[in-house]
């Protein structure tokens, strides 16, 4: 189960990757010689619309050739004014950063998917959603959609809020809480009790689940992205400036997380998805060679100076780049085996 988990996370983001280069590509008129899934050895092919699709043998990424970058094989031919070069600086800068624009994309549409399906807390208001058996608000005969109020005479504006309140009510034995039902208003007085796992004291309520209807789920789903966005690199600007450390991961590591999401059922397994592609979308957007980034930059260069970078010089940088990625890559992937075979 986790290897076919795996590969759909790895066939899903790849191909939405590379089919927002193609897609674009083809727009504009540049000639597309192959659409590969997979590196090494071709294991199936089929020619269409120009254009060699290709299954490789090692699943774990993909390409899109796009005619005029030197990568022309014996038998392929360059159309007049179908080269990637003899587009105008927009236009290839469209095609490069239209495949990780795709995978933030699909990010924010399985967000709003999952705003308008499965919901989620509502940590704005301190209404109750579920009562947990066996705890003092169930004892004290709370019920789904009470409102609590006050915590210790102390008004409570939100859940976390509440949730602290609560929390550090609960060493001081009794808590005095004022809940709402309806028109009606009372207090419950009650001691929490303590978790034996995480030593903290607990009434026994969880919040409710809200949905949204499309449009403003969609609202929504963007300033989630914006938000994980920001933080993802707040995140890379920190490591790099040395405060703190990141946990990196590589296919192992991806593997044994979409596992992980397929045991805890579907809409864990959608929600790390849509990290995944975001997650894929926003580092190959990073200006380091080889990666849509680093091509992006000469790109820039060139549209502020009006003067294009050798392309020779351009590839050595590019072919640079992807070595140390390749190294990366290898070094994570060794990390995570270790890893992986010393927690079994």
């Amino acid at each position: 189960m986790t290897i076919l988990a795996f590969l759909f996370v790895i066939a899903i983001c790849v191909i939405s990757h590379e089919w927002g280069h193609y897609i674009t590509a083809r727009l504009f008129g540049v000639q597309v010689h192959e659409f590969a899934f997979g590196m090494g050895p071709v294991l199936f092919s089929r020619k269409r619309w120009n254009t060699l699709w290709t299954f490789r043998i090692f699943p774990v990424g993909g390409f899109v050739r796009l005619a005029g970058m030197g990568e022309e094989r014996d038998n392929e031919e360059l159309l007049p004014g179908g080269g990637f070069f003899e587009k105008s600086a927009w236009q290839r800068f469209l095609i490069l950063s239209a495949g990780a624009a795709l995978n933030i994309l699909l990010a924010v549409g399985i967000t709003a998917f999952l705003l308008m399906t499965r919901g989620v807390m509502d940590l704005k208001s301190t209404t109750i959603g579920e009562i947990m058996t066996e705890y003092p608000a169930a004892e004290a005969g709370l019920r789904q959609g009470d409102t609590i109020l006050a915590v210790n005479d102390e008004p409570t504006t939100s859940w976390e809020f509440m949730a602290k309140a609560l929390r550090e009510a609960g060493h001081q034995g009794t808590v005095r809480i004022l809940v709402e039902r309806g028109s009606d208003r009372f207090i419950v007085e009650t001691a929490l009790r303590k978790d034996p796992q995480s030593g903290a004291f607990l009434f026994g309520i969880r919040p409710r689940i809200i949905t949204y209807p499309f449009f403003e789920a969609l609202g929504r789903s963007f300033g989630y992205i914006f938000e994980m966005s920001r933080d993802i690199l707040s995140g890379i600007l920190s490591w790099l400036f040395g405060k703190q450390k990141m946990d990196v991961t590589g296919p192992v590591g991806i593997a044994t997380m979409a596992g992980e999401a397929v045991k805890q059922g579907l809409w864990s397994f959608l929600s790390f998805l849509a990290v995944i592609n975001l997650n894929l979308g926003i580092l190959n957007l990073l200006p380091f060679p080889a990666l849509d980034g680093g091509r992006l930059i000469f790109l820039l260069g060139e549209m502020l100076t009006g003067r294009k970078f050798p392309e020779r010089w351009e590839y050595y940088v590019h072919l640079a780049g992807f070595v140390v990625l390749i190294s990366l890559i290898l070094l994570v992937t060794w990390k995570d085996i270790v890893t992986l075979v010393g927690s079994q």
